[in-house]
């Protein structure tokens, strides 16, 4: 990635915090597959529709600041 203005560093920062979220819930998701999955699958359709939702957060983000893909 060339060199970015200050405005385009702070983007990036707002841009990990989007990705942090998906990161975390997905977290979520594997421990409950690796760990509960018996005890806990229930959750998992709601966690699902949670990374969905965040994605979107982070593609459109990606969408108006392409300079950060």
């Amino acid at each position: 990635m060339a060199d970015l203005t200050p405005e385009q560093k702070e983007k990036k920062k707002e841009l990990a915090k989007y990705k942090r979220k998906v990161v975390e819930k997905a977290g979520v998701m594997h421990d409950i597959v690796e760990d509960t999955i018996w005890t806990d699958y229930v959750k998992l359709p709601q966690l699902s529709e949670e990374i969905g939702l965040a994605m979107k957060d982070v593609e459109s983000f990606l969408d108006e600041h392409p300079y950060l893909r």
